[in-house]
């Protein structure tokens, strides 16, 4: 029996193909013989040692979103095995299916303005949903995924060992981010003391991660609940604003393409504001420290990983990494002449 028919359809499967772009999981698309459509994935290893701890963070979540939401289609439904479990062990891999979401769209960036602030109202509505809901009984699927300080001590372990010999060529982008590596880690401390509340939050805001409608456009629901976590959600902001507000892409080689764009970033922060309704006073005011904390947090992530021989990120060609640094780097530099003028804490760097 193909792994599909073990979980509780409608009826028996009649097509099984692969579907969308994903690189973590590998996913397909189930249409049974009464013409209804599933989705049914493989869990990356790469997310988990503990499926059945993930998959209880799933089922929590879409069970605590179902109760408070009006339309079937705001939550992916999880289908459970026919004996009742989130997901099956197989000797191929663990094994989780969906209910299709019909009429709906994902959509890639870049697209323009509107989309944008929809995404934004969609991940601000998120966090707003889940607030009540208790974080603390999260597995951290990815422990220390956003902790800052924890990515800069990866950053200097791999400047200690040179593994690909890369140092000597990268003093600068080295020299720039341990600069800011104090501050880098500011927001981590104020979790840390209590001073900013821990959410349940998504903690990989991209585009592609909401369906739309495909009709109106609106966002339907959040998707790919893997990495969703007890976190700070000024690093959910921040995350989309560096993917979503910046005038280049990831890997553009060319700096003077590279800046943020400010009717974005505000239209972004008004949506989200908008959305997520309980953010405290503080939480507010440090949203621009948020974007500037994950970009440089995604430098350094991008320079260890080029220095260590690039094990961690997919390249394309033996620089990538290092271009992909460069554009996070100019990207804070950007943000702190836009966005931070008024923080000394944070203003004063030279560009880069």
């Amino acid at each position: 029996m193909h792994t599909a028919g073990r979980f509780d359809l409608d009826s028996p499967a009649a097509e099984i193909k692969p579907y969308g772009s994903g690189h973590i999981n590998e996913t397909f698309l189930v249409t049974t013989r009464n013409n209804t459509r599933y989705i049914l994935q493989k869990i990356s290893p790469l997310l988990t040692d503990d499926a059945e701890g993930l998959m209880k963070n799933i089922r929590a979540i879409t069970d605590y979103l179902r109760a408070r939401i009006s339309d079937p289609r705001g939550v992916m439904p999880l289908i459970p095995s026919k004996d009742g479990r989130s997901f099956i062990p197989e000797a191929s891999g663990n094994w989780r299916m969906y209910g299709f979401i019909e009429n709906s769209v994902c959509l890639l960036p870049p697209q323009d303005d509107v989309i944008f602030y929809k995404s934004a109202l969609a991940f601000g509505r998120f966090v707003d949903m889940l607030s009540g809901f208790p974080a603390d009984s999260l597995l951290e699927t990815l422990p220390d995924f956003h902790n800052t300080p924890v990515r800069f001590e990866q950053l200097h372990r791999a400047i200690r060992a040179d593994a690909a010999g890369r140092k000597a060529s990268v003093t600068r982008e080295i020299d720039f981010l341990l600069e800011r590596e104090d501050e880098a880690g500011r927001l981590q401390r104020m979790r840390d003391s209590g001073e900013l509340p821990v959410r349940v939050t998504h903690n990989d805001t991209k585009l592609d991660n909401i369906l739309f409608d495909r009709d109106t456009m609106e966002p339907l629901c959040v998707i790919d609940l893997d990495t969703v976590m007890p976190g700070l959600v000024l690093y959910d902001f921040g995350d989309s604003i560096r993917s979503g507000a910046t005038t280049a892409a990831e890997d553009e080689r060319d700096l003077d393409k590279v800046s943020l764009d400010m009717r974005r970033y505000q239209l972004y922060q008004e949506g989200f504001a908008k959305a997520c309704k309980n953010l405290t006073p503080l939480e507010n005011e440090l949203l621009p420290a948020g974007a500037w904390t994950i970009t440089a947090e995604q430098a350094a992530r991008f320079l260890a990983d080029y220095l260590n021989g690039d094990p961690y990120y997919h390249t394309a060609y033996p620089e990538h990494n290092l271009v992909r640094c460069r554009t996070q780097i100019k990207l804070v530099s950007e943000m702190e002449r836009l966005l931070l003028r008024k923080d000394k804490a944070f203003y004063g760097h030279p560009s880069y």
